[in-house]
């Protein structure tokens, strides 16, 4: 028990790459944990409450990990103290106390009331002290590591909501950038989004529960986030002209890598049948859009084309994570448009009125 622990901790916080393999406590944890979380969740009739409670699933699950893993390796050095039988131990008279020193000693307390006398005992005494001394300096260490990627991942999902509105469409941010005729600096925001989507796959990778933890407002999401750059790179390398091209080609590549390592991570196989998130009066609704604000689209049967292949190579997979956590992908263009966040207020406006 004790060495199983130790080992699911240290692939979990110290090793920094995903595991393969398919049976770990950790993973059966969180899917079982979070499974009930959504269920009840969906028993509750307003998305805002559901979306708060969702909120809370991240920080809580990890809090519960860590009291987890630190309750079996009492556990498990308490038995090992047990093996060598109660009367070996000063002043201990039942198993509860045998568990009662595990915890002081794991916890580095050493009331002193209950000692071993036997070198077998103070030996592990000394491993489990020094266990667990390792053990709240890790965790120590893990939680600033943490929060300070969710705070940088979260920074650039801020950034974009004034450039691709609430929630981030692609339309939108084409249309945006069209109107100040500045489609030559978008290449900019690519390359930023290319350098965030290494991030974010270089983190979640390594700390697969920032995945669960959600954005400050409920109409942003680093998935959705992750699906609008796919939609604008896409539509940029089948029509969109005077785009910058070859950056949103690498910037499609590095987000799609980052999907697919996703749900490989996650065990979520992508969605082989799905709802059209482009049907066509939808993509003619684009064009017009675009065409108003100067992004000349391709209407080459060909661009068509091109632009549904590119879609059915990273849609099924950012479906299948969208559905798994609860986080729902934007549409490619929204027919009633919704304030952006920053243009929002939870006060009273009528002083600004």
């Amino acid at each position: 028990m004790v060495g199983l622990i130790l080992w699911e901790g240290f692939e979990t916080i110290i090793l920094p790459r995903s595991v393969s393999r398919g049976i770990r406590l950790t993973r059966i944890f969180f899917t079982s944990f979070w499974s009930i979380w959504r269920g009840i969740a969906r028993l509750l009739p307003k998305e805002e409450d559901r979306e708060s409670f969702y909120a809370y699933f991240g920080p809580l699950s990890l809090i519960f990990l860590l009291v987890i893993w630190a309750s079996l390796l009492v556990i498990g050095f308490g038995c090992i103290q047990l093996s060598h039988g109660i009367g070996r131990m000063t002043n201990a008279h039942s198993i509860y106390d045998v568990f009662y020193y595990s915890g002081v000693t794991f916890f580095t307390l050493g009331y002193g009331d209950i000692v071993p006398v036997t070198r077998f005992g103070k030996f592990w005494a000394v491993v489990e002290a020094g266990t667990g001394f390792g053990f709240l300096a890790i965790v120590i260490g893990y939680l600033p590591v943490l929060y300070q990627t969710f705070s940088r991942r979260e920074v650039a999902i801020s950034l974009l909501d004034a450039r691709a509105g609430s929630p981030p469409t692609a339309t939108e941010l084409l249309v945006r950038y069209g109107q100040v005729e500045d489609l030559s600096k978008l290449g900019d925001l690519l390359r930023e989004w290319e350098q965030w989507t290494s991030d974010v796959l270089e983190s979640h990778l390594s700390y697969p529960v920032l995945a669960y933890y959600r954005s400050q407002h409920s109409r942003q999401s680093w998935i959705a986030a992750l699906t609008a750059m796919l939609d604008v790179t896409a539509a940029i390398q089948s029509g969109v002209k005077d785009a910058p091209y070859w950056q949103a080609r690498l910037t499609f590549a590095m987000a799609r890598h980052a999907i697919v390592d996703l749900t490989m991570v996650f065990h979520t196989p992508p969605l082989v049948h799905m709802e059209d998130r482009l049907p066509p009066e939808m993509l003619d609704e684009m064009r017009r859009r675009l065409q108003e604000a100067g992004v000349p689209f391709c209407e080459e049967p060909s661009a068509e084309h091109e632009l549904y292949e590119l879609r059915r190579s990273y849609e099924p997979y950012i479906a299948a994570l969208a559905k798994r956590f609860e986080m729902p992908l934007p549409p490619w263009v929204m027919y009633d448009p919704l304030p952006d966040d920053w243009q929002t207020t939870g006060w009273d406006d009528g002083i600004l009125k």
